[in-house]
């Protein structure tokens, strides 16, 4: 009788130590890894496995393509192989940082509108007013989250390999004009520059 009014307790919530939810909840689910100590954000586009059939079976590969940003205005992915996927992940992170980029910030989003494209994938990004957020699909959010830019519309037209997305939205990004640059080339300072 006794173990009855216990179980009855116990599924009431009555009489169980204090605990914050079960075991892993808290957990963050998303798949950045960025810290508040770390210097760079870091985002996991793309996890890829592939099988080697050997002899004594399957040999499993990950490739992983990450992009990384300082939310400042640098931009960066890489793609990395190995036959871990922390390794893997590792990898591509180290080549992101090697090939980081300026991305133009103008009040929260780019400074004109822009296209880029690689092999059969084409990416158009336009400005857009404060509020808006980021509108975007996934391989492009990533890259404008990781620079800092809070507000744009894009859209990814043709082929859709995330891979060949990636590298058509750093071509957008290299071809896009600076304000600074611009105004120097001309002889203007940026207050005449912008009116």
């Amino acid at each position: 009788m006794e173990n009855v009014q216990e179980s009855e307790k116990f599924s009431r919530g009555e009489g169980r130590p204090e605990s914050h939810g079960r075991r892993g909840r808290d957990r963050e689910r998303s798949r950045d890894r960025d810290a508040p100590d770390k210097e760079f954000v870091e985002k996991l586009v793309k996890l890829n496995r592939t099988a080697k059939v050997v002899k004594g079976g399957r040999r499993f590969s990950f490739s992983a393509l990450t992009v990384i940003g300082d939310r400042k205005g640098k931009v960066g992915y890489g793609f990395g192989k190995a036959n871990d996927v922390s390794e893997a992940i590792r990898k591509s992170i180290e080549k992101a940082k090697r090939n980081m980029i300026f991305l133009p910030i103008k009040n929260g989003t780019i400074p004109h509108e822009i296209k880029g494209a690689f092999k059969a994938s084409r990416v158009l990004l336009k400005p857009a007013c404060s509020g808006t957020g980021i509108i975007a699909g996934g391989p492009v959010r990533a890259i404008m989250e990781a620079g800092g830019i809070t507000d744009v519309l894009s859209k990814s037209l043709g082929a859709s390999s995330q891979y060949n997305v990636v590298k058509a939205t750093f071509d957008c990004i290299s071809k896009m004009l600076d304000a600074r640059a611009v105004a120097k080339n001309r002889g203007k300072s940026l207050r005449e520059f912008w009116g």
